[in-house]
């Protein structure tokens, strides 16, 4: 590649703690680069700690689009995600400039580039069945059964998320087909953008489970605790909101509810980040056209203003 082509965006994708916003930063000082974040989680208000959002040190030099623009009592889809990725691609291209996407939410790159499928509207009958088995045979019964079904949407979707994973189950039932095939159908929503994904991932695992566990100390160590505390003092806020199911959050509301100790809270906290992690990765081995990036092989920015073939420049 000699240049950015133009009508191109950058996707810096990669595994949670894997260092994307740091390299992120660093990509806005060097090429003519906005923004737009791709994750579930910052999107809303009030989570800072336990999300990692950049701060505002970070956002003075590298403003994200897409970022606290929810309530977390709101539910934020990846279908509301295209919209507002769209909307803000758009206005980066009319300054001139390249929309550089960042983030960890595979679901939300992959609605961006293929569009979405048309699903089947909820049937209260399946859903009352299906809530009703989930409550016999438990949440990890109902997730190997759709991992049965659907290993990749069961690779995606956590075990706690019994929501998605009986939203899975009821579409198979509706349409004897599984969420992923019916995701991945290219329907009439074309991307008019070519986008360019780099990943950035350290090649060791064991690199990655350390600066996960020190990420997340660092975020007791900054008041998380408290900060969760401090959203749970709003009435509207509960544990079953989206929200609220975010890795660290809902271990985080387990231990405030007793439910668990301090250090269980911190070790679960770990692992389910781990587990978020191993996810991300089969999803991004799963992606075509991505050029992952090499820690071992010197700086990264390096590496894909190298790639680009491009001067720094603002």
């Amino acid at each position: 590649m000699s240049v950015i082509p133009e009508n191109s965006a950058i996707c810096l994708m990669g595994p949670t703690a894997s260092g994307k916003t740091d390299l992120a930063v660093e990509l806005v000082q060097a090429l003519p680069c906005d923004i737009i974040s791709v994750d579930s989680a910052l999107v809303y208000r009030g989570m800072d700690i336990g999300t990692a959002k950049p701060g505002a040190d970070v956002l003075k030099v590298a403003p994200h689009r897409l970022i606290d623009i929810c309530d977390p009592t709101e539910s934020y889809s990846a279908a509301r995600f295209r919209e507002d990725a769209l909307r803000e691609m758009e206005e980066i291209f009319a300054k001139g400039r390249i929309p550089l996407l960042v983030g960890g939410t595979m679901l939300y790159y992959r609605a961006l580039q293929y569009g979405l499928s048309k699903l089947p509207e909820a049937d209260p009958v399946v859903r009352a069945r299906l809530e009703a088995e989930a409550a016999t045979v438990g949440r990890e019964q109902m997730h190997q059964r759709l991992m049965q079904i659907d290993p990749v949407a069961g690779a995606r979707i956590h075990p706690n998320d019994p929501q998605r994973v009986q939203r899975a189950l009821e579409v198979f039932e509706l349409t004897g087909q599984t969420l992923t095939a019916l995701q991945n159908r290219n329907g009439e929503q074309v991307l008019p953008y070519n986008l360019i994904k780099l990943v950035r991932a350290p090649k060791d695992r064991a690199v990655l489970h350390q600066r996960i566990a020190k990420r997340f100390r660092q975020m007791l160590e900054l008041g998380f605790e408290d900060e969760v505390k401090g959203l749970l003092t709003r009435a509207d806020i509960t544990p079953d909101l989206p929200s609220m199911r975010s890795v660290g959050y809902r271990q985080m509301l387990e231990y405030l509810a007793g439910n668990c100790s301090y250090e269980q809270m911190v070790e679960r906290g770990i692992i389910a980040t781990r587990q978020l992690a191993k996810r991300q990765l089969t999803w991004l081995r799963s992606e075509q056209d991505v050029h992952w990036l090499d820690d071992e092989k010197g700086k990264l920015c390096a590496q894909v203003l190298k790639y680009f073939k491009v001067s720094p420049h603002r």
